[in-house]
């Protein structure tokens, strides 16, 4: 399959001070059409901002991401912000819903800024809320709902732009165990039903043996890929094999 995604020679750096801190440089990744990507790795390992930046949410120190064709590092703000709008799909482990409106408004929300008209968007919303199995609850309020509904909620609404890629950073990290496999099973099947090509950033192993690859992210440098059926612990690297490695 063809790359959706490649992070080409990525690197990040932050200024502290007179110091620089180096959270990687030169990682590149292909990401394939269609596939499933679990990154793992310890806390403060920088998978948020690998993800971040590949979800244009940040801007490298050096190096591209390239979606086909288009280096989204190269974009204009305004450019940059409707790609995100019309291409990417995000779900956080805070959902961030307004808690003043409605479920359906908050999904509305992603088209709205896009320009749709509240009569276009809300059928639009109605259906994501459907295709997560809340349509009952639209007309709630987000601090009426559970977490796993606000969660369900936060889904529907990274999917109202029909996204192609959806980005996920511990989605389930603030649920109950029960809640937790709730969503990851609809996540799945969503990954399925929709043919998205998603990466997940998570600490639950479980969750990241679902995917078709597990990549660990290891003080700056990107370690062996797991099929995920043979990953007893994706978070060990066997032997010490893919130390420095940053390639995948």
């Amino acid at each position: 399959m063809s790359a959706a995604i490649r992070a080409s020679n990525l690197t990040k750096r932050y200024r502290s001070g007179a110091s620089e801190l180096v959270i990687f440089e030169g990682l590149n990744l292909d990401v394939a059409s269609g596939e499933k990507l679990a990154l793992v790795g310890e806390s403060g390992a920088g998978k948020s901002t690998l993800l971040h930046l590949l979800g244009g949410l940040d801007k490298p120190s050096g190096g591209a991401v390239l979606y086909g064709q288009v280096d989204i590092t190269q974009l204009s703000g305004d450019a940059l912000s409707d790609f995100r709008n019309r291409e990417l799909g995000f779900v956080w482990q805070i959902h961030s819903l307004l808690a003043e409106f409605t479920a359906v408004e908050n999904v509305m929300m992603p088209l709205l800024i896009r320009g749709a008209s509240r009569e276009d968007a809300g059928p639009v919303a109605l259906a994501r809320l459907e295709e997560v199995g809340l349509r009952n609850r639209a007309e709630h309020r987000a601090g009426e709902l559970s977490g796993g509904e606000q969660q369900r909620v936060a889904l529907a609404r990274a999917l109202a732009g029909d996204p192609k890629v959806l980005l996920a950073d511990e989605p389930t990290g603030s649920l109950d165990y029960k809640t937790g496999e709730w969503i990851m099973d609809l996540l799945d099947d969503i990954h399925r039903s929709r043919a998205l090509t998603s990466i997940h950033v998570t600490h639950n192993l479980s969750f990241a043996r679902r995917a078709n690859r597990v990549i660990r992210l290891e003080r700056g440098h990107l370690a062996e890929s797991y099929p995920s059926a043979a990953a007893s612990n994706p978070l060990e690297v066997e032997g010490g094999g893919a130390e420095g490695r940053n390639h995948v």
